[in-house]
Formats: C-alpha cells, structure tokens, sequence
C-alpha cells in the first residue's frame, strides 16, 4: 500500500489574469480550486496512473472536509488527523508574474503527533510512506526521526519530497528515494549548485550515506537520477509550461507508480519525468493519457558526472 503525508494540506485557490496590479481591484479571468500539498498531489496523480494510495495528514474546518470530500469524488482514500485549526486556503496568482500567498500551517499537538506515529507503525514490509511538503518548525525533530526509525526497521520504503533543516536530518535514515530540486540540493550541502555535474556530486554523495535513490529535478532542463549502481540525466519533452505547481510531486507520484508494478529504475525515472511535464503543460495535475503521450520524449542517458 502506498501512503502518502501532507503535514499542512491547504485548497488552493488559482487566479489566471492577464496583469495583476498590487492594490487595485483586479478581475480574473478564470479560478479553479484544488485540494493542495505535495502528498496530496501524489496520491491524485498515483490514482490518475491507476494505483491506489491512502492519503494522510492533518486537516480541520469546513475546508478540511471540503478536501477530504474532494478526494473521496476522485476515488482517493484519506485518513486525516483532525485539528481544532481551520485547514488554510492558498492563493496563486498566475499573471505575467507568478505570486502566491500561503496561509500557516498546523501546529499539531503531541496526541495528533501520537497518532500519526501508530498509522506509520501499522504499516507493512513493503509499504510505501511519502513524507512530503513543508514541514513545520514548530514540530519536534524527534518525530521525524521517529517516523523514519519506523520505516527502517520494519522494511517501509520512505520517500522524502521536503526542504530545510527536517531533509537535512532525514537523510540520515537511509531513505529509499528523496527527491529535491537543484536549489534544495545545494542547501543540503550549504552552497549554490548551477548545474547536472555539481548535482551529481551532491546526490552520490548522498548514495554513499544510504540513501536509495536521488532525482534532482531541474524543470525544463529536466531531471538527473543518481542511485548506487547507476546515474542517469533525463531530458525533458518540449511544451508550453502553463502551471509548475505539482510537477515535482507528479513526478515521484510517476516513479513510485511505475517502479511498483515493474520494479525498474530506468523505466521508472522515465515516467515521472512525463509525468512532471504532463502536468506543468496543463492547468492542474496530469492525466494518464497525457503522460503516455510525453513518455517516448523523454530522452534517458547514463550520466558520468560530466555535462557534455
């Protein structure tokens, strides 16, 4: 069974106008409403490549349930955590300039943390655990190191999709795949990254410390996958971007699919990455039909850790 985490889902409200003036009245076009936060987006992308998932996390409120309700409709199983606190409402204002406004976070407490941690040790040899988004300072370190104890000893394949300090000690616990942008890469290891040969230094370095799989992805210019055995750079298909949100996530959400039924990782790395482009070339999360039209554009290579 695949599980997926969204510590602080939200709904995203997305705005498309042609020009947005800051403290005017402004009009949009067209807005769409999506149920948001990276987990969930795996779990709506898994379900769209045909592999089901349960989706976890805490929600509260009427928009709580607007997301639990949301899921249900697409067929997606969730198991929430309720919260006293109102699940928060994130604005994206795509215009000639992309500006969002995301609201807080939840602060769970240690019971709803408690409960959390006895999902994940219910769990089973084989499982997947995708702990993915942002996760909140204010939550003790220990849970995570928790969580991702749990994983190990009982043979849970964990999936990291987060930043900062909370990645940077995760790592440690020998996760199956993580997979961070360029930029996230480089704060891991506190210095700037400009490209496929410093990334692939990071990530095998990051192979050498237990680390199962690593994609780096790198938007347009596509993406590069560095395991114990292999490296290999993948490029992107061409297309007109129209939203970026959720192409990181497909991505996983493609990998995760594909490597479940074949158990292979080139083939695998293939189909996130026409993944992560079906969905950055429409407005909202990928369909199947759309990611088998990108697959045979994905150009794969064996990466030697020189850019040529």
């Amino acid at each position: 069974m695949i599980y997926t985490c969204t510590i602080a889902p939200s709904i995203d409200y997305t705005v498309y106008l042609p020009e947005f003036a800051a403290g005017k009245l402004n009009r949009a076009d067209s807005v769409f409403y999506y149920p948001g936060g990276k987990g969930i987006n795996v779990s709506r992308v898994l379900k769209r490549l045909g592999s089901d998932s349960k989706a976890l996390g805490f929600a509260g409120g009427f928009t709580g349930q607007w997301i639990e309700q949301f899921l249900k409709d697409e067929g997606i199983a969730s198991d929430f955590i309720p919260t006293d606190e109102t699940t928060r409402i994130n604005v994206k204002i795509k215009s000639k300039e992309e500006t969002e406004l995301n609201g807080p976070g939840p602060e769970p407490d240690a019971d709803q943390l408690g409960l959390l941690t006895a999902k994940v040790k219910a769990m089973e040899k084989g499982d997947w655990f995708v702990l993915a988004g942002s996760l909140p300072e204010t939550m003790p370190d220990t849970i995570f190191s928790e969580l991702s104890s749990i994983c190990e000893a009982q043979g849970i394949r964990l999936v990291l999709d987060t930043s900062g300090p909370a990645l940077k000690k995760l790592v440690e616990s020998r996760p199956f795949l993580i997979k961070p942008n360029l930029e996230e890469l480089g704060e891991l290891f506190g210095k700037e990254l400009t490209g496929r040969e410093q990334a692939y230094e990071c990530a095998l370095e990051l192979v050498k410390k237990g680390v199962g799989h690593v994609i780096v992805s790198m938007g347009s210019e596509g993406a590069l996958l560095v395991t114990e055995h292999n490296a290999y750079s993948a490029k992107a298909p061409i297309g007109k971007v129209v939203n970026t949100v959720g192409s990181g996530d497909s991505l996983v959400a493609g990998f995760i699919a594909s490597f479940s039924q074949y158990q292979d990782v080139q083939k695998a790395f293939r189909c996130g990455v026409a993944c992560g482009s079906a969905t950055a070339f429409r407005s909202d999360l990928c369909e199947k039909a759309g990611v088998e039209a990108l697959l045979e554009q994905v150009e794969i290579s064996q990466f030697d850790g020189q850019d040529v």
